[in-house]
């Protein structure tokens, strides 16, 4: 977790030290460990250092290559250290020595913009070169690292969070409106857009060359759904699984301080604990965990999971009473770490488990984000079994969903395998008969002012989205394709990011690791989804290390009790204000009636479909009085 900024005048303005100086300053917290800036006519560098693995240690940036035709700011975790030392001929050298940024380095100069192709990790860095007159940019694969850009003719300015974008006079202050429509319907698809006019987000997998003619977006790498993967058995599958599984997390473990981890006591959570456990064992070190927990919430509450995996020893455990925490606890500081208004009404307990996890001296942090879209529940291969005629199987499958998750048969036979394999019209039909008289952008939760939602064209948005995305398809692999690539994981790794900023604290995904991305999305329908139990390969690839009763376990703790509790417990007097006396700085956003009706039915029934329309209607207004800025 450190932090990059830089300024390219495209019309040969020279760059003002002051203002990349700012640019850098305003993202100190990003990096406790030290500050630099380099200038150079019409460029300039800038970044925020903070220390987490041993090479970092030796770093210190913006730094020029020997020959000074490069310069370069990263924030970045190489995974496949050994294997660029190794093609770029720094083996002569002790390896402890080599910095990641001197293996970027040397892949531009060996690879050129073919670079990012080549390294795996987390990452986002931009190199001035010289010569060419050009800048170059990547972001990794995933999207764990962030970075945020504004563009005109005159400028291209850069930076791991948009408030550094801000600091620049030309840069723009506006409200985007078409991202506020977004955040209403839900729409989270977008990979690019903002709630700022101009400033945009540079997509996962994605690099950028900047020179005075032209300003060049390109994808560098993409999943393939049409590979598979073939074993013999059941159980080399699941031996795959677990050497690419382990040493996801053998990288990400590669630290300078004190390592910790998330744990919920959810599969994916208790896998990546486990693992990482084990291997700082062979190093006698122990693992920090760091666990919400609710003793007042019970419904919420998955401590007898957490505390089977904390039962077998090993760890440093550290508990969070997330049930006293307010929803919109410390809200002005999270609204200023994350620049824009967020869709997570879960967001406080992650800034309450960095905080925790901070005053312990952890600056890595582990999190199971990812297990489901990596893994996959593999319930898409109900529709192929009955497209194959296995009326046995498919039977089979959805006796054991049934039982496993409590959820009626019909259930699974209506949404996975009636409505996917039903002809188009009947499709279209069901949708129109669900959404009756509603316009076509309606869902249940929408508060959305209707006369906003057509000024800007949401009906428009929503049908381009669904016939890109949501189109029927009747193959797993394409379905789990789409779960990958969809624009939700970017936005929560952006989210995080931020929030794990606040605390100088680098979030590390073990499951968002590109060849395990690869290696799942290949598998075969029946190792996602087997006799009942989704996600089946890594049940069956984690059996000695995670405790039976999480290795079987069915459904998950419904968080959204705890806030459907605690938001009118810690926070009655901002709701009834901000909704019911002052709703000015949303009316032309939401539709102030609706929200208001669901503001009387939360109250007295205290539904979670309210709680979070609620949630979404204060957040909007407190934000946009926070911000002050208008489109």
């Amino acid at each position: 977790m450190s932090a990059i900024a830089g300024i390219f005048f495209l019309d040969d303005r020279v760059v003002d030290r002051l203002i990349l100086e700012r640019m850098v300053n305003v993202l100190a917290h990003r990096g406790r460990d030290g500050a630099g800036a380099w200038s150079e006519g019409s460029i300039g560098l800038g970044h925020r250092m903070l220390h987490t693995t041993p090479e970092s240690l030796r770093e210190k940036l913006p730094l020029a290559n020997k020959s000074g035709n490069l310069v370069l700011t990263a924030d970045a975790r190489l995974d496949n250290r050994d294997e660029l030392i190794t093609a770029l001929g720094f083996g002569r050298r002790p390896r402890e020595e080599i910095t990641d940024s001197e293996l970027i380095f040397g892949a531009y100069e060996r690879w050129g913009e073919r670079c990012p192709e080549k390294l795996l990790g987390d990452f986002t860095f931009a190199i001035w070169d010289r010569q060419r007159q050009e800048l170059f940019c990547a972001r990794d694969h995933m999207g764990v690292k962030p970075f945020y850009y504004y563009r005109s003719d005159r400028a291209f300015v850069f930076a791991s969070e948009i408030k550094a974008l801000l600091c620049v006079p030309e840069v723009p202050r506006r409200l985007n409106e078409v991202r506020v429509a977004d955040y209403l319907v839900p729409i989270l698809e977008d990979k690019e857009i903002t709630f700022y006019q101009g400033i945009l987000r540079l997509p996962s997998a994605h690099s950028t060359t900047v020179n005075r003619e032209r300003v060049s977006i390109q994808p560098y790498w993409s999943l393939d759904p049409s590979r598979e993967v073939r074993f013999r058995s059941d159980e080399e599958y699941a031996e795959a699984f677990r050497e690419l599984f382990t040493e996801a997390v053998r990288c990400r473990l590669r630290s300078a301080f004190p390592a910790g981890s998330l744990l919920s006591g959810g599969l994916d959570s208790s896998s990546i604990v486990c693992v990482a456990r084990d291997l700082l064992a062979e190093e006698e070190c122990r693992l920090h965990t760091f666990s919400a927990v609710f003793p007042n919430v019970p419904e919420s509450d998955e401590s007898v999971f957490s505390g089977a995996v904390l039962a077998q020893g090993g760890l440093e455990p550290h508990l969070v009473r997330a049930d006293r925490l307010s929803p919109l606890d410390d809200l002005e500081s999270i609204l200023w770490h994350n620049d824009e208004v967020f869709w997570a009404p879960n967001l406080y307990m992650h800034w309450g488990l960095y905080s925790a996890a901070d005053r312990r001296g952890v600056r890595i942090l582990l999190d199971g984000d990812g297990g489901d879209a990596t893994v996959s529940h593999g319930v898409e291969r109900l529709r192929e079994l009955a497209l194959w005629g296995r009326w046995i199987a498919l039977a089979t499958e959805i006796r054991g969903l049934s039982k496993h998750f409590d959820v009626s048969p019909w259930y699974y036979l209506r949404n996975h395998v009636l409505i996917p394999v039903a002809p188009g019209p009947v499709r279209r039909a069901w949708r129109v008969a669900r959404r009756r008289t509603h316009p076509p952008w309606w869902t249940p939760s929408t508060i959305i002012n209707p006369d906003f939602a057509r000024r800007i064209g949401v009906a428009e948005r929503v049908r381009a989205l669904e016939g890109e995305w949501w189109r029927p398809t009747r193959a797993s692999r394409e379905v789990h394709w789409r779960i990958l690539t969809n624009g939700l994981n970017q936005y929560l790794l952006e989210l995080c990011d931020k929030a794990a900023a606040a605390f100088a604290i680098e979030p590390r995904y073990p499951f968002f690791d590109r060849r395990l991305a690869e290696f799942c999305l290949a598998l075969p329908p029946d190792q996602k989804l087997r006799d009942g139990w989704i996600r089946v390969i890594v049940r069956r690839a984690l059996a000695g290390s995670l405790p039976e009763e999480v290795r079987w376990r069915g459904g998950k703790g419904n968080l959204g009790h705890n806030l459907n509790r605690n938001l009118p417990a810690f926070e009655q007097d901002l709701l009834e204000e901000t909704i019911s006396k002052d709703s000015g700085a949303i009316e032309e956003y939401v539709d102030v009636a609706t929200l208001r009706k669901a503001y009387d039915r939360y109250v007295s029934q205290n539904d979670l479909s309210d709680a979070v329309k609620v949630f979404t209607a204060t957040n909007l207004a407190l934000w946009l009085r926070w911000a002050g800025i208008r489109s």
